[in-house]
């Protein structure tokens, strides 16, 4: 049953890791939970091979962040099962979080260690948000930036994503609409049109054809029902005879066909050359069938007009975002000043302090580096385009971006990429996020400190 908190609205509280009560109750227990805090959520590197990312999840997280927030039953069940003391019980019982969240804008570019999202709050509150910040970045980021490379790989040709059959299904929601942000075109998943506004797609499955006792049948009852412009799915039998059925059916109005199966770079031309001889030069060939981004790339470059992205698209590789502690204060007072901290493990480390962000550009308009400033406010006379904005404060959202919004920004982020960065190819990252050193923010060159 879902726990419900003030105004009865769903609480997410619980969707979390049990050592995050465990952090909270020792740090109660230290005298530490109060002091002010800096977190960072940010990918130490990039999927092998990847030139970039894209930050995705932003708006889920505002909307989740509100939500986040233990009810009696939920603090009942603590008391239960013995995963918290009564003095931690007590400390999140209605509690809501009360800081600070600066992220860069959602559809962003990600690079390695780039400071994506930054939550300032008093370390008790912070550390608790730790699994649900990862477990919504790294999940719509990792859609998102898998998006991107299909969509440039697509050159033009949309997308419809179709993968909510492969995922968990409120994961399929997620996915719809954050693959909408990086670039495609619709989705098959409705509750993702209803909730975000994502264009919906889609017509019939093979079980409908084979619940006809002909092919032909099949097609009848779907243009009648659906109009001459709907798409066929042709291949449930044979492809040729599919193609010739779906004309009959719809005649040279025929919207388009569908080819889910085959060796598709064989069978385009020849679905082309049949269409065109049986009237129905208009209509569409869409493709799909767990289709990646290579796939795309090679097939966009014969007579096809759309494709279907699922299986591939939900199989992303995980961008491995973390969520590191980077300062600390060093007692209650909340002017008191910061302490960076960094872990130092091999392979793990990171860079202590807080750090703001700044994306350079050369004189052409691209993307030529990102610079963090380490330091508890901004810089005055940055050396590029600030990344960072602030939307929460005082626990209260200050600042969002509608789907449409991100779906925009993020198509300018990626078009002010040189070309070789968009590549979907294997290659080493863009760029990477790197500090400023002492001494080194006079000797940046004019133009891209004054962009």
């Amino acid at each position: 049953m879902p726990h419900r908190g003030p105004g009865g609205v769903r609480s997410v509280a619980l969707h979390t890791d049990q050592y995050e009560l465990g952090n909270l109750q020792g740090a109660l227990h230290s005298g530490v939970a109060d002091r002010r805090a800096v977190f960072e959520l940010f990918p130490r590197r990039l999927p092998e091979g990847r030139r970039y990312g894209v930050f995705g999840g932003l708006g889920r997280v505002l909307d989740l962040l509100q939500r986040f927030v233990f009810t009696e039953d939920q603090v009942r069940w603590l008391e239960e099962t013995g995963v918290a003391d009564a003095r931690t019980r007590r400390r999140v019982l209605g509690r809501r979080f009360s800081g600070e969240l600066w992220a860069y804008r959602e559809g962003e570019i990600a690079l390695p260690r780039s400071p994506l999202l930054t939550v300032v709050a008093p370390f008790g509150e912070a550390v608790l948000l730790e699994t649900l910040l990862l477990s919504i970045c790294n999940w719509d980021s990792g859609v998102a930036s898998t998006a991107s490379r299909m969509v440039s790989a697509a050159n033009g040709h949309p997308i419809i994503e179709m993968g909510s059959r492969r995922t968990h299904e409120e994961a399929a929601v997620a996915a719809a609409r954050v693959a909408y942000i990086a670039g495609f075109a619709a989705t098959s998943n409705m509750e993702a049109g209803r909730r975000y506004g994502v264009p919906v797609r889609g017509t019939s499955a093979h079980a409908f054809t084979l619940a006809h006792r002909t092919e032909l049948d099949a097609f009848r009852a779907q243009v009648a029902t659906q109009g001459a412009g709907t798409t066929l799915l042709v291949d449930t039998y044979d492809i040729e005879e599919g193609i010739r059925n779906a004309v009959r059916a719809a005649g040279p109005g025929l919207g388009g066909i569908r080819i889910d199966s085959g060796e598709l770079r064989q069978v385009v031309p020849t679905a082309r050359r049949l269409l065109d001889s049986l009237g129905a030069t208009g209509a569409r060939i869409i493709l799909t069938g767990g289709l990646d981004e290579y796939a795309m790339d090679e097939l966009s470059q014969s007579q096809v007009d759309g494709f279907g992205a699922g299986e591939r698209l939900i199989q992303h590789p995980n961008p491995g975002f973390v969520y590191k502690l980077v300062a600390i204060a060093e007692n209650d007072d909340p002017e008191a000043p910061l302490r960076p901290v960094a872990k130092r493990s091999e392979g793990k480390e990171n860079l202590p302090g807080r750090k703001w962000a700044y994306r350079a550009f050369d004189r052409d308009g691209y993307a030529e580096g990102e610079w963090l400033w380490i330091g508890e406010t901004p810089l005055p006379n940055p050396p590029g385009e600030p990344l960072q904005h602030r939307f929460v404060a005082g626990g209260e959202i200050t600042l969002s971006h509608s789907v449409e919004e991100a779906r925009t920004y993020h198509a300018a982020a990626k078009a002010r990429l040189r070309p070789a960065h968009r590549s979907i190819q294997v290659g080493p990252p863009a760029m990477s996020a790197q500090p400023i050193e002492a001494g080194v923010l006079e000797t940046l060159p004019k133009e891209v400190r004054h962009r």
